[in-house]
């Protein structure tokens, strides 16, 4: 069947388990092909089982997937790119996934997420816990993916709850959000066992001469329904045969063997209890789905067992969960379908507001860029993670440009050269520090707004110390310490930004003004004498009065120090240009947030110039202004808090660098 294909390239799905390991391509949305399901046990490491099922995969044409699994006889290696064009793939695996390294909870296998991405030769590699990929996915399920287990009605929107029983017990949840939904990465199967009447209670017993801490996992699991199995036997005074799960469960289903029925009947009734105590965690008014390995083959017999009697059995909370609609997960490929959605909306993410602070620079930076400095931008753009590790030459030789031009491009977005230009959008890449931008609303509560605007602000400052140029600083820092004279020059609403800086270094004793009227500019800047240094500040870079202040300072014999937008005008006059790249909401009529991105910068310079000046200084009068407090702790009246005294009115730290500090060399 030839299948048209909606993605730019296949993309690579899998869902690991501690048992199996289970692949799919996926070109269209929805639509996998060449499934395959490979025994973990079979290979050494996720490596090895994933380069097995690629080694296999059969080419993939430009119009759709060929079904046939027969070898192309090539091995999988980072050339699996090349071989079958996929560029991007998600994982489920049984693992709550943190940080860079996966270690699976009821598997040996490990990997570093980069790492495999990188052997993989892959733009893109989402890796997400199981049960958390399942829970995305059902919003997409529909009728006759599901069947209800019981009574009761789903409120919508409401939480949903989701758990399943495989190699481990797996917990999930999905909170309703403006724009979708918020899948919860847990480890629920991991809350303690509670034994119900005294047959549990025999079984807790067994557990506990093998395990110190007895939770649902070890019961409603696989190897969970093999101790059970062993407990009852026990508890019976009966032989219990070396039977491994799947046989217990077939002789149940076939009524073969008492034991065996009697062991899936308390695992039903036990996975009823933990449906039950996640429907009252989470308040699920959406239902509780089950999925995972095993519930969804009993069929019937999971229908007629004690599962629904004993989820409602929560004494006084009984209405409340019968009211809660239960559903077992039929669907075959539910979890395919759940980290399908998470990497797409990773890979949206990616192209709607790119992980990389200076991609959105070099973006916005294109209608400044001269024509070869624009061919690099385009190739950094199109192929960001290709330029990490490849050289100037090779750089160069792709965008038809001289290596000289790839410099060149490098630092007129404020980078110091090509390796930092590399470390930089390898941040950025890694997705390592999160740059977002909220949108207030009207009709956002004053909490949800101070939050909004916060949370934008602190994005924007994450933002402006990616960009940060430590050449350009230094150079900065070094003109102002050689000026006989330093001036400060902005307008509107800046102006209070170039005032704050003529105050710290007048408290420096450095002879300095601030010029905010633009007649007042004009006047000041025809007095100025070699080597006195300006300092203009503006968020855009392009207003006429500051450009003509710049190009008039340079006549005297000054220098320029500019605190303003990258590729602007005013960057390319400036003796030292230190970027700020905030795009303000005009429609505001007020600068928010790059007036506090200028002032920081501000501070960055009174820093550096107080450390250069005396750098002993600065430390002594920390541990001044420290004993200074120490001293008013202990004079203090009985009653009255530190806190409450040293921010008493007219109560300050009169030194000029007590409050210099700094968290990070």
């Amino acid at each position: 069947m030839s299948l048209k294909s909606n993605f730019d390239s296949p993309r690579l799905i899998a869902d690991i388990g501690g048992t199996y390991a289970r692949f799919a391509v996926e070109q269209a949305p929805g639509h996998f092909s060449q499934i395959a399901s490979l025994r973990c046990a079979d290979f050494a490491d996720f490596h090895a089982a994933i380069s097995a099922y690629l080694s296999d995969l059969a080419p993939i044409g430009a119009n759709g997937p060929n079904n046939s699994n027969s070898s192309n006889g090539q091995s999988a290696t980072s050339g699996s790119q090349s071989q079958h064009g996929i560029l991007h793939a998600a994982i489920a695996i049984a693992y709550p996934v943190e940080g860079d390294q996966v270690r699976m909870t009821n598997y040996h296998w490990q990997f570093s997420i980069e790492e495999m991405r990188q052997r993989l030769g892959l733009e893109t590699l989402v890796v997400v816990n199981d049960f958390t990929a399942l829970a995305m996915a059902l919003p997409k399920l529909g009728p006759a993916d599901v069947r209800q287990i019981g009574g009761g009605e789903a409120r919508m929107p409401s939480v949903i709850g989701l758990l399943g029983s495989g190699s481990g017990l797996g917990v999930s949840g999905l909170i309703p959000a403006a724009e979708g939904w918020i899948a919860l990465g847990t480890e629920g199967g991991h809350t303690n066992f509670a034994p119900r009447d005294e047959r549990e209670i025999a079984i807790l017993r067994h557990a506990w001469r093998q395990f110190e801490h007895v939770s649902f996992e070890r019961l409603l699991s696989g190897p969970g329904i093999e101790l059970i199995y062993r407990a009852l036997a026990e508890h019976g005074g009966v032989a219990a045969e070396d039977l491994q799960a799947p046989e217990i469960t077939q002789r149940a289903l076939d009524h073969q063997d008492p034991l065996c029925a009697e062991t899936l009947d308390v695992f039903c009734a036990l996975l009823g209890t933990a449906a039950s105590n996640l429907a009252v965690t989470l308040g699920a008014m959406g239902g509780v789905y089950i999925g995972g390995g095993i519930v969804p083959r009993l069929g019937e017999y999971f229908d007629k067992s004690l599962f629904r009697a004993r989820f409602e059995d929560k004494g006084r909370f009984h209405d409340y969960v019968a009211a809660i609609p239960t559903f077992v997960i039929t669907a075959e490929h539910a979890t395919f379908k759940g980290a399908s959605a998470i990497l797409q909306a990773q890979l949206k993410t990616l192209e709607a507001t790119p992980g990389s602070a200076i991609l959105g620079q070099i973006r916005r930076a294109c209608a400044e860029l001269s024509p070869a400095e624009l061919r690099v931008a385009e190739h950094v753009l199109a192929h960001p993670r290709d330029v990490l590790g490849a050289p100037i030459v090779e750089i160069a030789r792709a965008a038809e440009v001289s290596q000289p031009t790839v410099i060149r491009f490098c630092r007129s977005l404020g980078c110091e050269g090509l390796s930092d230009f590399k470390l930089r959008l390898a941040s950025g890449l890694t997705g390592t520090v999160p740059v977002t931008h909220t949108q207030v609303n009207l009709d956002d509560s004053m909490v949800e707004l101070g939050a909004k605007v916060l949370g934008n602000t602190a994005s924007a400052i994450l933002q402006v110390r990616s960009q940060l140029n430590r050449e350009m600083i230094d150079r900065a820092i070094d003109l102002l310490l050689g000026a006989g004279h330093i001036e400060f020059y902005a307008v509107g609403h800046y102006g209070v930004v170039a005032q704050d800086a003529q105050f710290k270094f007048l408290r420096f004793g450095m002879s300095s003004a601030a010029y905010t009227d633009t007649r007042l500019q004009a006047l000041a800047v025809n007095v100025l004498k070699p080597r006195d240094v300006v300092v203009i500040i503006s968020n855009g870079g392009r207003l006429q009065e500051l450009l003509e202040v710049a190009d008039k300072a340079h006549e005297r014999g000054a220098y320029v120090v500019a605190i303003t937008a990258s590729q602007s005008p005013l960057a390319r006059k400036a003796d030292a240009a230190l970027i700020v790249d905030h795009v303000e909401d005009v429609a505001t009529h007020l600068p928010m947030i790059s007036r506090i991105l200028h002032l920081l910068v501000i501070d960055i310079l009174a820093v550096g110039v107080a450390m250069r000046r005396n750098p002993e200084g600065v430390e002594m009068l920390s541990r001044l202004a420290q004993d200074a407090l120490d001293e008013k702790d202990s004079a203090r009246p009985a009653g009255q808090s530190p806190r409450a005294q040293r921010t008493a009115p007219g109560v300050t730290l009169a030194s000029p660098l007590a409050k210099l500090t700094s968290h990070s060399r």
